[in-house]
């Protein structure tokens, strides 16, 4: 059941699924009206935003299903404005690369002054998202700015460059799992900065682990494996409790999905959310970053995506040379 990607839409694969499976979700759904990947059933095309959020709160309804009763939900999802067609992300924003518009992901032409907004509002999407869930049955437990140190530069000069996204963190009850300690940052008196937090992994200077031999790559290169670069870490206990805010750089992909999960992200919410063992979802993987990161660092995962075409994608990334298994964590 584990390690693959089940193709469908994800409103009708995760009824499938047993009950209580999973120890947390990591996801970050198609945002509103940015990106048409031409498929009849994707969500992020609705006409208000409203009907985008209803949308995803029916999805995660549905997640909420399998989680264990401990489990957690970590959801990265941008924001946009209010604009007459096309994404509202500035004159500079990169286009698609030609292996994505091959397979039919555009950019977004509908106009989004629509249900309420006038042109050049802020969307607001994050929060109206993160508000419905919490009056859906979900207990909202912190909003983390992703801030991005490399932001996409915008032709704006009446407002700031947008430079962060948010990230929830939702927990199925009232009591759940949360390992602190695996996200901790570093304390103030270590000498270390405390900017870009690589979840306290204890290195040498050449990259290696003591006691396991191997390196790790530091954001292995665009299109690699890289469950190879966390297979094996050894996580400290020490520094102080983590901040709401991580910067953490994007990183560009040249594969065929447009919007990938920078793998640093994903780390830092299956580290807090996850045991070793347990099994982590992804009901938009995408390029499958989320399956990715969570091999590596000892977890199962399961992944639902839309279109077909990229479950090669995935597979490739995904694909390990025999990395053992540990037994669920009690």
């Amino acid at each position: 059941m584990f390690n693959r990607v089940i193709i469908g839409d994800c409103r009708e694969t995760l009824r499938a699924l047993p009950e209580a499976t999973f120890q947390c979700c990591v996801t970050s759904p198609p945002y509103w009206l940015l990106r048409d990947y031409g498929h009849s059933s994707q969500i992020g095309i609705e006409p208000t935003p409203d009907a985008y959020v209803e949308a995803l709160v029916g999805v995660f309804s549905l997640v909420r299903r399998v989680l264990k009763d401990d489990g957690t939900l970590w959801l990265n999802v941008g924001d946009s404005y209010a604009a007459s067609c096309g994404g509202g992300q500035g004159k500079n924003s990169k286009f698609l690369d030609r292996e994505a518009s091959r397979l039919g992901v555009r950019e977004q032409k509908q106009s989004k002054v629509t249900g309420g907004l006038k042109p050049k509002d802020l969307c607001g999407i994050p929060w109206r998202l993160a508000l419905a869930l919490q009056a859906d049955g979900w207990w909202l437990r912190s909003d983390v700015i992703w801030h991005k140190p490399n932001p996409m530069p915008e032709s704006v000069t009446d407002r700031p460059t947008k430079a962060h996204e948010y990230v929830f963190m939702l927990a199925k009850s009232e009591r759940y799992f949360y390992d602190a300690d695996a996200i901790k940052e570093p304390g103030v008196d270590t000498g270390q900065p405390d900017a870009v937090v690589d979840a306290n992994r204890d290195r040498r200077r050449d990259g290696t682990v003591p006691g396991k031999g191997e390196a790790h790559s530091e954001g292995t290169k665009s299109g690699g494996n890289l469950s190879a670069a966390y297979a094996g870490a050894n996580w400290a206990v020490r520094g102080r409790n983590a901040r709401s805010v991580w910067t953490i750089p994007t990183q560009p992909y040249n594969g065929a999905h447009f919007a990938t999960m920078p793998p640093r992200l994903a780390e830092r919410c299956i580290l807090a959310g996850s045991r070793v063992g347990t099994a982590v979802l992804d009901p938009f993987i995408g390029s499958g970053t989320v399956g990715v990161v969570a091999e590596g660092l000892g977890r199962r995962w399961l992944g639902c995506e839309l279109n077909a075409e990229y479950e090669t994608l995935i597979r490739k990334r995904t694909a390990q040379a025999g990395i053992p298994w540990p037994e669920e964590a009690p």
